[in-house]
């Protein structure tokens, strides 16, 4: 019988194999450690941008809109700076999505690097553990800062990544065959499960759980099973939020979010996972915009076709899987333009603002919670609390916003150019 430990250093060593994408019988043991993999521009710059969108909320772009109505220009730019009440898509609900994306992209990267420089598996799966564990904590002492008390929430970007990202580490040493299974099984269960979750009854006391009565969103069918506050991840979080110490009890999220949104916020990480295998396998081949246009189509194609039947909305707020099909499908064409931008036709230097910022997404997203209320009073201390108000009230918020944004960017730029990059 074959000793325990031999068998163990067998296991380990065919998981390597997986990650690197090599063949099984070619995987023997050398003196030498392989080559890191080479980090893409395209990453960054996609990564860049996202958060780019995430900080620019301080424009408050979204208010020009309703200050100037007969604006149709305006009125668009105010639709995609906003979040959408319940049902549809705006650029800025693709925001989260393209930060959870992303962490599946740069995950075959991150785990050819680590075997590169001669990572266990244990010390894989066990760093796993540990990000998890730092991006739910994260999350929730952000969410806290402006509370009284530790605010135990799991709704925020980085708790949700965090919930979901061991799991993703782990369905990533499996072969590529089951990151297509895993995709399409989280997303029939949990349609499964909030379909077989009952749909509110017609006497449901929306005002109880802060959804008017006659909202304009209130779906029938099918898709009632998706309405605000009256669903499965409302129905979860009743008790697993009041499980937690809070200063009163828990009856429902003001936006509707909900804890269970991890299990199809994962399925799209997933989605980066694949994004980011065709990356590695097709570097400097077009090959992979092929790939990138086949799953734009049936992402955006099927969540779209899902919502329009009625069986199943498309909803950010609680990551409906129509949503994560929609939004995956968006990734997938955002990630693939700049592959072909950057990386295959060689257009750099204009991505260099964005790249200032993806190089230190988790850094951008602390100071985004974190750095704007400092930066506005220093502004206010040093140019005068009606600065703004001098160039009209309608722009000065925008404005506000824009000086805001510039002081984050040098923070971050300074950052890049001393090569200080923060990574959990």
């Amino acid at each position: 019988m074959m000793p325990l430990q031999r068998m163990a250093e067998i296991i380990v060593e065919r998981m390597c194999v997986v990650i690197m994408n090599s063949k099984p019988d070619s995987a023997k043991p050398t003196s030498q450690p392989a080559a890191a993999p080479k980090r893409l521009l395209s990453i960054d710059a996609y990564r860049g941008l996202v958060m780019f969108l995430m900080l620019a909320e301080t424009l408050r772009l979204a208010r020009l809109g309703d200050q100037f109505p007969d604006s149709p220009w305006l009125k668009w730019i105010s639709f995609h700076t906003s979040h959408v009440e319940w049902t549809g898509c705006s650029l800025h609900d693709l925001i989260q999505p393209g930060f959870s994306f992303l962490v599946g992209v740069s995950l075959p990267f991150s785990l050819a690097a680590r075997t590169a420089r001669g990572g266990s598996l244990g010390r894989l799966l066990g760093h796993a553990l540990w990000r998890s564990l730092i991006l739910v904590g994260l999350g929730i002492f952000l969410r806290s800062l402006s509370k009284p008390q530790t605010y135990f929430t799991f709704e925020d970007t980085l708790s949700q990544i965090g919930l979901g990202y061991f799991f993703l580490v782990l369905i990533g040493l499996l072969p590529r065959v089951w990151h297509y299974a895993a995709i399409g099984l989280l997303l029939l269960v949990t349609w499964t499960a909030f379909v077989a979750y009952p749909a509110p009854s017609p006497d449901f006391d929306y005002p109880s759980v802060g959804v008017p009565e006659d909202w304009s969103h209130h779906q029938d069918g099918l898709a009632a099973h998706w309405n605000k506050n009256s669903n499965l991840t409302w129905a979860f979080d009743r008790w697993w939020l009041n499980l937690f110490p809070r200063e009163q009890t828990f009856t429902h999220h003001p936006g509707g979010y909900g804890t269970l949104s991890w299990i199809p916020t994962l399925a799209t990480m997933l989605m980066g996972l694949l994004a980011g295998g065709w990356l590695r396998e097709e570097t400097g081949t077009s090959r992979v915009l092929i790939k990138f246009g086949a799953a734009t189509l049936i992402g955006i194609g099927c969540g779209w076709g899902l919502g329009e039947l009625g069986w199943c909305p498309v909803v950010k707020r609680i990551w409906s899987p129509s949503f994560a099909l929609f939004s995956g499908g968006w990734c997938f064409l955002q990630m693939g333009l700049f592959h072909a931008i950057c990386d295959l036709a060689g257009w750099k230097r204009w991505a260099y603002p964005l790249v200032v910022i993806g190089a230190n997404s988790i850094t951008a997203y602390v100071i985004s919670w974190t750095m704007k209320g400092f930066i506005l009073e220093n502004l206010q201390r040093h140019l005068g609390s009606t600065v703004f108000e001098r160039f009209g009230e309608s722009l000065a918020p925008a404005l506000q916003g824009a000086a805001i944004l510039l002081c984050m960017w040098l923070i971050l730029w300074w950052m890049y150019r001393q090569r200080i990059f923060v990574k959990i």
